[in-house]
């Protein structure tokens, strides 16, 4: 069984009595093929331990365009697929500022993946990520200067993968959910938009998936 990782957000050192063990779970094999099965992905690269992050000074704006969001090639990959038609739900820039970005055909019975893009302090950050990795098995490691937690799982209904894909750096949570459609690179694109000083991480991190 893979070891369980310690988890570090942000610029805490130390989580001290709050600190809790961090499960790896099958990590995400990235791109629009799914695996095997979860347990195939699990023979992936385990995650490193979380280490302290210095948070930029300057605060983040949050985007107010989907598209402008994606290189060239993750758009390719989107194809034709519809983005946020009204029957999908709420969309684009909500009274709060979040962003949201709905790629779904309303038809379709599974596939499509769905991007929230909000504020979240450092805090109620850590609180979600570690309740995540201790009661659903999500992996996270520190890709971008941020922190990135993630986890995939066959469809209940269909043979596809589902999954779910976030990053938290500098007060900006990008949350991304999927079923059936992970572009490869999605995320660090989307990452490279609101944070183009980032450097981006190699592209066999752990999990190049949505």
């Amino acid at each position: 069984m893979p070891r369980r990782p310690f988890l570090q957000v942000a610029t805490i050192a130390v989580i001290g009595v709050a600190a809790l063990a961090l499960s790896a779970c099958a990590p995400e094999t990235g791109g629009d093929a799914a695996p095997a099965s979860p347990s195939a992905a699990a023979t992936s690269a385990s995650p490193t331990p979380i280490p302290t992050i210095t948070p930029s000074a300057k605060p983040v704006t949050l985007p107010t365009d989907c598209r402008a969001l994606l290189s060239a090639d993750v758009l390719a990959q989107l194809g034709s697929t519809p983005l946020n038609d009204p029957a999908a739900g709420p969309s684009g820039t909500l009274d709060d500022g979040t962003l949201v970005c709905i790629w779904r055909d309303p038809a379709a019975d599974t596939t499509g993946l769905v991007t929230r893009i909000s504020a979240m302090d450092r805090g109620p950050a850590l609180d979600m990520l570690n309740d995540l990795v201790a009661t659903q098995g999500f992996s996270c490691y520190t890709p971008d200067d941020g922190t990135r937690c993630e986890k995939t799982w066959i469809n209940d209904t269909y043979p596809v993968n589902d999954g779910r894909t976030l990053f938290w750096r500098d007060g900006v949570l990008i949350d991304t959910q999927y079923s059936n459609l992970a572009p490869t690179g999605y995320t660090a694109s989307v990452i490279a938009s609101i944070f183009p000083a980032a450097t981006p991480s190699p592209t066999a991190s752990p999990s190049p998936s949505a």
